[in-house]
């Protein structure tokens, strides 16, 4: 059991730069699965409005506002992300869009429902931890900490 233990501690030095780059990676991820969404959503407006219209039923919001909000939030929350910057506003903003999304669609397969956990997993890590050391929010951090 000492050889095992004495095994994983040679490791330890590895364990920050892997949670850097893990925390990078699903960023890139993320970023890649809402903004790719909102891009669809802008290439077919029109389209985009009839289902915020007849098949989402967003609470409390017109299907117009939903709609763009919507839309909005999808291209710009998960580049902020991607940078890094505002990294835990951004993640509980997309944390919150992917939470009504899931809630106002009500044909939603099961296994959207859990891709849609998945994400809402990776979501709230970024709320809870940041984006990491590889982001504008620790540059900026670092940079006027100091003076």
């Amino acid at each position: 059991m000492q050889a095992l233990i004495s095994q994983f501690n040679r490791l330890r030095p590895l364990e920050m730069p892997l949670q850097e780059v893990f925390s990078l990676v699903l960023r890139v991820w993320i970023f890649r699965v809402f903004f790719l969404s909102g891009l669809t959503k802008i290439k077919s407006w029109s389209t985009t409005m009839t289902l915020f219209e007849y098949e989402y039923s967003v609470p409390l919001l017109s299907p117009q506002v939903a709609a763009v909000m919507a839309t909005a939030g999808e291209l710009v929350l998960p580049a902020l992300l991607l940078l890094g910057l505002l990294g835990r506003f951004s993640a509980a903003g997309l944390f919150v869009l992917n939470l009504v999304a899931v809630l106002s669609y009500p044909d939603i397969s099961h296994a959207g429902v859990q891709q849609h956990i998945m994400w809402g997993v990776m979501l709230a890590y970024f709320v809870c931890f940041g984006p990491g050391r590889l982001s504008l929010d620790n540059l900026l951090y670092r940079r006027f900490s100091r003076d």
